[in-house]
């Protein structure tokens, strides 16, 4: 229990990433499957190296499905297609668009986050520069993803002990291996293959993240 003088720590959430390839008909099912399950913060579809064509599709079917739910919907790197369509914001990792162009083409009220891997030094200039958050990983090895560097848990802490900016950990993320990273202090839990590829289905994965969190969080 926090004391008087600490204010309570907002609940970490969900993050949900797009697998790398989708069939648009049956990720979308899954999708709303995976809303279903219970609370998600924000999806972010990451079709990396797909035509552009392809992700303006998706995002125009997925989108909606997103609002419905209240959950965030975000573009990963795109940020002219994310602008065109209105997305809610975009990611963008450090060899794509820099975070102050990024700004400037989608303005002020959108969403704008930056992959800063296990750098404080990244992650102190994209905080500093206005990143709506700043995502550290990968924690764990990932199936999606080639993981460049590995980020510890003591970076979220560090983080989390001083600055307001919220982090996002990224990378290998299961229902098995979460809780340490929200005790950690991580605000949200990027996850792809954590939902996508669990046994019992998306929207069994969600509704066990969120109760790992709950446990982490009272603990």
């Amino acid at each position: 229990m926090s004391s008087a003088s600490e204010p309570e720590r907002i609940r970490t959430r969900l993050y949900l990433i797009s697998p790398p390839v989708i069939d648009l008909d049956a990720f979308a099912a899954q999708f709303e499957e995976a809303l279903a399950g219970g609370d998600v913060a924000c999806f972010q579809l990451r079709l990396k190296d797909r035509p552009e064509a392809e992700v303006r599709a998706a995002t125009l079917r997925l989108k909606p499905i997103a609002e419905a739910a209240d959950v965030a919907f975000l573009l990963n790197d795109n940020v002219k297609l994310a602008r065109e369509l209105n997305t809610d914001g975009v990611h963008v990792g450090q060899e794509d668009m820099p975070y102050a162009e990024a700004r400037s083409l989608l303005g002020a009220d959108k969403i704008i986050g930056v992959t800063c891997k296990n750098s404080r030094h990244l992650a102190m200039e994209a905080a500093d520069a206005g990143a709506d958050y700043v995502a550290f990983g990968a924690f764990f090895p990932s199936s999606t993803k080639d993981a460049t560097v590995k980020a510890e848990t003591d970076l979220l802490e560090w983080w989390s002990s001083f600055v307001e900016v919220p982090t996002v950990a990224i990378g290998g993320i299961t229902v098995e291996n979460c809780a340490e990273l929200v005790k950690a202090g991580a605000d949200f839990l990027a996850v792809a293959a954590g939902v996508w590829q669990h046994p019992e289905g998306p929207k069994a994965a969600v509704a066990a993240f969120n109760r790992v969190i709950d446990q982490a969080m009272a603990t």
